[in-house]
């Protein structure tokens, strides 16, 4: 079922964070479905409620790109009959004005991003307000980002620019926007903190306080690149330096202080690259792409099961799907 994040954050708001996971082919799809319903080696397992989680796919513009969207759309729209019991929302990540209005136009999206951090902070505004109001005239919600974030995500780069507590305030105020991306110490890409650098608690705090009561916050930047990961590649032939990430301990703290949305890719790639890389040197004779794609759909819900733990949604879904049932109902059709 395809609601909008709007609906999955009044359910998570000051308890836990939804994941938001961002997708690319095939493998990575059935892995993120059986997974969010505690699935893992089969379609045909059980699923496991103290497990199941609802979520949010992700979408960004170098994925609509890779190949042509409407193969993504496809097996999102498959995903969701082949796997009826999850509640998801679909949503377009760090979108420019041209990718929000053909999203909004096509009537699959139920959420998108309009990324226009970059911008001074009244054309952000202006920006925003144009998006939000064509996406809420289709039932559409819409996200914004104030403050930048540092790293490289695709061709999104940035310099650290935390959010200001009462520009925040102002931003959601006069752009309607129906929640706010922050920048309180996360960065793009997996080469994120050097030493034990973590979130800004104290900026996050302030954000919270200044904001409408229960305004949904989200996280940008928030894979925690495990060291386990990072070593099963480079022992595998990789050359990843050392790094870490966003500590999987802040999650929930985070989430205590608005934080309903948390975007995790990086972590994603890195257990498609060590599963593959073992592959191939497990395996040199090998040319078929299928046994490690059936290796990495198990390993990939595996990780969205550790995810979702750590996020605090584990075990969720049917508390979500109840309260749709009792009169929320999924997103409006367009």
């Amino acid at each position: 079922m395809i609601v909008t994040t709007k609906q999955l954050f009044q359910h998570a708001y000051g308890k836990y964070a939804v994941g938001a996971y961002n997708i690319n082919n095939l493998e990575q799809t059935v892995g993120l479905f059986r997974g969010n319903l505690g699935k893992s080696k089969s379609n045909d397992d059980p699923a496991d409620a103290k497990k199941s989680a609802p979520f949010i796919l992700q979408i960004s513009r170098g994925a609509r790109g890779y190949t042509d969207k409407r193969f993504l759309e496809a097996m999102i729209r498959t995903a969701d009959v082949v796997f009826p019991e999850v509640v998801f929302a679909v949503h377009l990540d760090h979108g420019t004005e041209e990718a929000c209005y053909d999203c909004i136009q096509s009537g699959f999206y139920s959420s998108v991003m309009i990324d226009a951090s970059h911008e001074p902070f009244e054309k952000n505004i202006e920006i925003t307000r144009k998006i939000a109001d064509r996406a809420h005239a289709k039932g559409i919600v819409v996200e914004a980002e104030l403050g930048q974030l540092g790293g490289v995500e695709e061709d999104v780069v940035g310099s650290v620019c935390l959010t200001k507590a009462e520009e925040a305030a102002e931003f959601i105020d006069r752009s309607g926007c129906d929640s706010l991306a922050v920048a309180i110490g996360t960065s793009h890409g997996a080469y994120k903190f050097a030493g034990k650098q973590g979130l800004h608690f104290d900026v996050l705090k302030k954000i919270q306080q200044a904001v409408p009561q229960a305004f949904p916050l989200v996280m940008h930047g928030s894979s925690s690149v495990p060291k386990e990961w990072v070593e099963r590649i480079n022992h595998a032939g990789g050359k990843m330096p050392a790094t870490s990430g966003v500590p999987e301990s802040q999650y929930l703290p985070a989430a205590k202080l608005g934080v309903c949305k948390v975007n995790i890719d990086t972590d994603g790639r890195l257990v498609w690259c060590a599963v593959h890389r073992e592959s191939f040197r497990d395996d040199p004779a090998n040319f078929d792409l299928r046994p490690p794609g059936k290796v990495f759909m198990a390993a990939y819900a595996d990780y969205i099961v550790h995810k979702n733990t750590m996020l605090g949604s584990a075990g969720q879904l049917e508390s979500v799907r109840q309260t749709l049932a009792d009169g929320q109902g999924p997103r409006p059709k367009t």
